[in-house]
């Protein structure tokens, strides 16, 4: 279950705003460097941009002075002045058209270059990384890394170039108010400052909120994604208004985070925009002055304000810019935590056979220990599952089963001891040498949104006689052939048209389709009848002459039909043999199995009630 906030949880202190934006200028130089192209080109719009910006100032002062003066001292507006005016600014109107264009689209490249790219190694990471890792990290977080985390990162780089053309816009503005006026230039030095001050204590209160923000996104998308997946039994168990209350309090923690930071933003950016108006005030007022004076023509005066009116809104871009820092540091730090992660599957050089026998699966000594739990959950275990045999795992719950079905595949690696297949230790097979060879069918199976034929084979060519062949072994050919178009009939999300016992016998068809020389079965026929799971056994039994199978079993007629059985308690190995022999000598594993055959007694005759009712 996630965790959520008390509503009202006061803000954490807040980094440093020095070392924030330390390892925020890191983020942004290690996004530079994996898209310089891109960067460098909305790098240039922005100089155009900002050359451009302050030159429609200085185009202005010059109109002013040289065809707006003479024409109101004679009285007369010639077409030649009209001209003049309309292609001095049309000239600087095109040139920042061009920047922004440019400024605006390679910076959104960039950044959706970036976000690509990320996902893409967290996605390559979440399957490299073993299924340990998995059961460590909840599946929202996960999500959350992947999608709101990168985007966070990277969402920085749409201000960033408009950011930078603003500091050579800044160098431009001031060298050219020097250059008019020194008097005044002294009052757009004093301003500037006051600007970048307000904004720098704007960071100080903005950034604890805005990572406290991002922490809460992720917590909401946690427990949104375990309410959807646990949806049919939060309907089954009447906890509708439970769940519905746990999503409230985390929606209700993020919104008062989002109105702490509504309310900081609101507060401080009237400030922040007044402080240029005030500059234009103040220039205003000293200008008049001086060309009262005589010191100044206010064609001077006219440029000096329009480029502070210029100036006011391109500014706030490097608050933009040190607003987004601090969620970029913070979800870089956590996409950087997935992509540092260890423990991803280390693959040798060998190849595993590709002929038509049986695989033969064995497990010497082998413990393994789930993360986070002290007990093991196997010990010392050693299994020899012989090649073309039917072996049954059978145990209590907990026991271990599930466990060594995923070492035996390599889902995971033991902490210690070996798992061979065919004799070579699974760790020395090339990437991909397993599932070439071994397939597992799980007790909760998957189906993709797609046909019946597209889950078979997922997405491999076939023809129709082999997937037919598949289904009919895993007695699913007479179900699928109801349907509105047979095998190309789509099946929905997790295959949400079918029912529990159609989605594992399609899952069944699955491994059947691939002829594994290796079929593990956790309880892969749970859901189905036990007159249709006889049919689909007997059916496996007879397909199985190049295949090895093994299978947990909970049910008699699973049991039986194993060569051998292996009875496993509290991570243990007990007893290994016939069914017979183990009923005669365990008396733990003839306690269970007739547990079991009550259980079906009691079933049968529920079910023979039911139908003579």
């Amino acid at each position: 279950m996630a965790s959520s906030r008390a509503a009202g949880a006061p803000v954490p202190r807040p980094t440093a705003t020095r070392a924030v934006l330390r390892r925020g200028l890191r983020v942004i130089w290690i996004g530079i460097r994996q898209e310089p192209r891109p960067f460098l080109v909305a790098l240039l719009g922005a100089v155009l941009w900002a050359g451009a910006t302050v030159g429609t100032a200085a185009a202005i002062g010059w109109v002013t002075n040289h065809v707006v003066e003479p024409s109101v001292t004679s009285g007369e507006v010639t077409p030649a002045g009209l001209g003049t005016i309309l292609g001095v600014l049309l000239a600087v109107l095109t040139v920042n058209v061009i920047g922004v264009i440019l400024r605006r689209v390679w910076a959104t490249i960039a950044g959706f270059n970036l976000q690509a790219r990320y996902r893409r190694d967290v996605t390559r990471q979440y399957l490299r990384l073993p299924l340990s890792w998995h059961h460590a990290h909840p599946s929202g977080q996960l999500l959350s890394n992947a999608h709101a985390d990168i985007e966070a990162t990277w969402q920085v780089f749409n201000p960033l170039p408009m950011a930078i053309g603003v500091i050579f816009m800044l160098v431009i503005a001031g060298a050219m108010m020097i250059v008019v006026d020194p008097l005044l230039a002294l009052v757009g030095l004093l301003v500037f400052p006051g600007l970048f001050a307000a904004n720098l204590v704007f960071q100080q209160f903005m950034a604890p909120r805005i990572t406290l923000a991002q922490q809460l996104r992720a917590e909401v998308a946690e427990v949104a994604h375990e309410s959807f997946e646990a949806g049919l039994l939060v309907k089954a168990m009447g906890r509708e208004d439970q769940e519905a209350d746990r999503f409230r309090v985390a929606t209700h923690d993020l919104r008062d985070s989002l109105v702490q930071v509504g309310r900081t933003r609101g507060t401080f950016e009237p400030v922040i925009e007044a402080i240029p108006i005030l500059g234009t005030l103040a220039v205003l007022g000293v200008g008049t002055w001086q060309v009262a004076a005589g010191d100044l023509v206010a064609a001077d005066v006219v440029q000096m304000a329009y480029l502070f009116s210029l100036l006011a809104f391109p500014v706030r871009a490097l608050g933009w810019v040190l607003a987004e820092l601090p969620r970029s540091v913070v979800g870089f730090d956590r996409v950087q935590h997935v992509l540092d992660a260890e423990g991803a599957m280390r693959y040798g050089s060998a190849v595993a056979r590709r002929d038509d026998g049986p695989a033969r699966s064995s497990l010497q000594d082998v413990s393994y220990t789930h993360a986070g739990e002290d007990t093991p959950a196997i010990h010392g275990v050693t299994l020899d599952v012989r090649a073309g045999s039917t072996t049954a795992l059978v145990g209590p719950t907990g026991s271990g089963k599930t466990t060594l079905t995923n070492l035996s595949l390599r889902l995971m690696d033991p902490g210690q001891g070996e798992v061979l297949l065919d004799g070579t230790d699974v760790r020395e097979l090339a990437k991909g040498e397993i599932p070439a060879v071994s397939t597992l069918v799980a007790q909760q199976t998957f189906l993709f949104d797609d046909t019946v034929r597209g889950n078979v084979t997922l997405g491999e060519d076939a023809d129709d006689a082999s997937v037919r062949r598949a289904l009919r072994i895993a007695q699913a050919d007479t179900f699928v052939a109801a349907l509105p178009d047979g095998m190309d009939t789509m099946i929905g999300e997790r295959g949400g048209t079918l029912s529990g016992g159609q989605r594992q016998r399609i899952a069944l068809a699955r491994a059947v389709w691939r002829a594994p020389r290796l079929l593990v079965l956790d309880d892969a026929t749970s859901a189905v009848d036990p007159s249709v799971e006889q049919a689909i056994l007997a059916g496996l039994r007879e397909a199985s002459t190049g295949m090895t199978v093994l299978v947990v079993a909970y049910r008699m007629a699973t049991i039986m039909l194993a060569d051998e059985v292996v009875y496993i308690e509290h991570g243990r190995v007990v007893d290994s043999g016939p069914h017979a022999e183990l009923v005669e000598r365990c008396h733990g594993y003839a306690d269970l199995v007739h547990a079991y055959a009550r259980e079906a007694a009691d079933r049968a005759a529920v079910e023979r009630s039911e139908e003579s009712a």
